[in-house]
């Protein structure tokens, strides 16, 4: 297992590398080139640059979150194999930069919902929240408009303003797209890019949709046991796994989380390990990564992950916001530190006991 933390880059992060090399146990960070559109291809020279970065810090880069899919791959429109072959491209410059792990995802328009992203918690932290009456009494195209005015004045990730600016039009360009023909879309830019992923041991991770149901209409289909186990049996290639989410899948209390975890051993390529805290099954908000603050057994998800023998990266996420700190919704310093080394403290206490 190794212990890293995401990095959204100098020009974005309030969090800086020299602070994250500071967290015990913390060798690397989870990163991209955040200025870089989708079905963009990244230069070798412009990953080289970030990898310099981050190594003149005492660091690693262990994996890229995310090389985003571009819309027309997920519809299917026609233009879709333009797109997937500078996605190509992308990875093999990865590939050649000796980086061989990509979180994506595959999730229509919105790339993770919230409500709120500062709920005030009784301890007087703050932290993203989702409530679904909230959800059904909004009108979709007018759900970030607040956005800006409650990130602390960073560009929250999935939620970038040109994005936002055309999410009408996208909503349009999906309204012939279901869970069946999301998950034929996924089939075919997943066998289009194996070869590469093959030549250059690149392990793509796919991130589950959160929250794990439909919002608005929209299909979601990285949800459940069921359906990422026909993921990876539909393109049956080692370098097609998952990321482990315990928060996005977590979402949905019916996902048993480390059954989950044991059901893909081999595929499980990352892992990104949280609490949330349940009001009710549809009204939940982000906790301490202690499973005493949650509803999630933080010990089970870790054993599960070490009875697999996951060996990959790891990260805390979606921390709280707490001291005083300004920083973007879910990624300040000081709760995904303490979360990282909780999660540390868990990891050795399961080894030492197992041997």
């Amino acid at each position: 297992m190794e212990m890293t933390l995401r990095w959204y880059g100098s020009k974005f992060d309030s969090v800086t590398l020299e602070q994250i090399r500071q967290i015990p146990g913390v060798k690397g960070v989870i990163t991209t080139l955040y200025d870089t559109a989708p079905g963009e291809v990244w230069s070798r020279e412009a990953i080289r640059a970030m990898k310099d970065e981050v190594e003149a810090a005492g660091l690693c880069v262990a994996g890229i979150e995310s090389v985003n899919v571009h819309d027309a791959i997920k519809i299917g429109s026609p233009d879709r194999d333009k797109y997937i072959e500078n996605y190509i491209q992308t990875l093999e410059n990865l590939g050649l930069e000796d980086i061989h792990l990509v979180c994506y995802n595959f999730m229509p328009v919105f790339d993770w919902t919230r409500t709120e992203l500062a709920r005030k918690r009784p301890d007087g932290s703050t932290v993203l929240a989702y409530n679904q009456e909230t959800v059904n009494n909004l009108n979709p195209e007018k759900m970030f408009e607040s956005v800006d005015s409650n990130s602390n004045g960073f560009i929250m990730p999935g939620w970038e303003p040109e994005r936002l600016a055309k999410v009408k039009e996208l909503f349009e360009l999906y309204k012939d797209v279901d869970d069946e023909k999301l998950f034929q879309n996924l089939k075919y830019f997943l066998e289009k890019i194996m070869p590469v992923c093959d030549k250059y041991d690149i392990n793509m991770a796919i991130h589950p949709d959160d929250p794990a149901w439909s919002v608005f209409g929209l299909p979601r289909i990285i949800i459940n046991k069921e359906n990422i186990l026909r993921m990876t049996k539909m393109v049956d290639n080692p370098h097609n796994g998952v990321t482990f989410c315990s928060g996005s899948y977590g979402t949905n209390l019916e996902n048993d989380l480390p059954d989950m975890i044991r059901s893909l051993k081999g595929r499980i390529h990352f892992a990104h390990v949280r609490n949330l805290k349940f009001n009710s099954p549809t009204d939940f908000e982000e906790a301490a990564h202690l499973s005493a603050d949650g509803n999630f057994d933080m010990y089970a998800i870790m054993k599960a992950l070490y009875d697999i023998g996951f060996e990959g990266p790891i990260r805390p996420d979606h921390g709280r916001m707490i001291w005083g700190e300004v920083a973007m919704p879910g990624y300040g310093l000081y709760d995904r530190a303490l979360g990282a080394t909780y999660l540390n403290g868990l990891w050795e206490a399961i080894e030492k006991s197992s041997k």
